[in-house]
């Protein structure tokens, strides 16, 4: 998918890995204040906006934390425009939440065309090519076939099933002596694929800015908790100068 910036977007926010989950009020605050004061034109969910997500069906309770989510980015649209791209944790997310949220669902990869480059869009967790065990558990959980078995079961199973899920995965986090980054090499292909020169992703939860060869660069966002101490909630912003040229930024909450 290729995005063409309007000539009306001046700033671009960026943000992943907000994890919202009802056990974690205190992150879907800070998610909250942000929509509000944000003076952005557009804004990119770059996967993992939710811990879990078991269907759009959810939103059939109009009490529920994700129908509360859905709300509070509707309201943000109005004066944005709002793109939400799959996580590893959400990637079940689809066209009645879209709706409800009034965004759009955009590819993983994308390109945005902005300030006169290429950016290529993604999530992040499809160039972790070292972590097998997740990549072989992803080419399945991905696949029409399981996604279509899985949306059949009732609600109330599909909560337990992810439960569960979530409880291995936090399990197996809290043992793992170092974490699986992006393969570059990989990330440079992806790159010369789509003619870009810069890659914004999240899914590591390590923000930092690497230099991909000479000329090419690879930001990686922060993931969002707003029971850590202090609270993480950074925003990576794209202006537009004077000039045309492009600056980016980290922040909290960049308004």
């Amino acid at each position: 998918m290729e995005i063409v910036a309007p000539p009306h977007w001046r700033s671009i926010d960026f943000i992943s890995d907000l994890h919202l989950h009802s056990s974690e009020p205190a992150t879907l605050e800070l998610l909250s204040g942000y929509l509000d004061r944000t003076t952005a034109n557009a804004l990119f969910i770059l996967g993992d906006l939710f811990e879990v997500w078991v269907g759009d069906d959810i939103l059939l309770d109009a009490k529920s934390h994700e129908s509360q989510v859905a709300a509070l980015i509707r309201r943000a649209s109005e004066r944005m425009d709002i793109f939400i791209m799959h996580g590893n944790r959400d990637f079940l997310m689809g066209s009645e939440l879209m709706a409800a949220c009034n965004s759009q669902l955009v590819d993983d990869p994308s390109v945005l065309e902005f300030g006169q480059e290429r950016w290529l869009l993604t999530h992040g967790d499809a160039l972790c090519l070292e972590d097998h065990a997740y990549q072989q558990f992803r080419s399945v959980v991905r696949g029409d076939d399981w996604q279509r078995e899985f949306l059949s079961k009732p609600l109330s199973e599909r909560q337990s099933i992810v439960c569960g899920l979530r409880a291995k995965s936090e399990a197996i986090k809290r043992t793992a002596v170092a974490y699986v980054d992006v393969d570059e090499t990989a990330a440079m292909h992806w790159l010369e694929s789509n003619k870009a020169r810069h890659m914004i992703h999240g899914h590591t939860h390590h923000p930092r800015t690497h230099a991909l060869g000479l000329l090419s660069q690879r930001w990686v966002l922060s993931d969002w908790d707003g029971a850590a101490s202090p609270p993480r909630f950074e925003v990576l912003r794209m202006s537009l100068t004077d000039q045309g040229a492009v600056q980016v930024s980290r922040g909290t909450g960049v308004s």
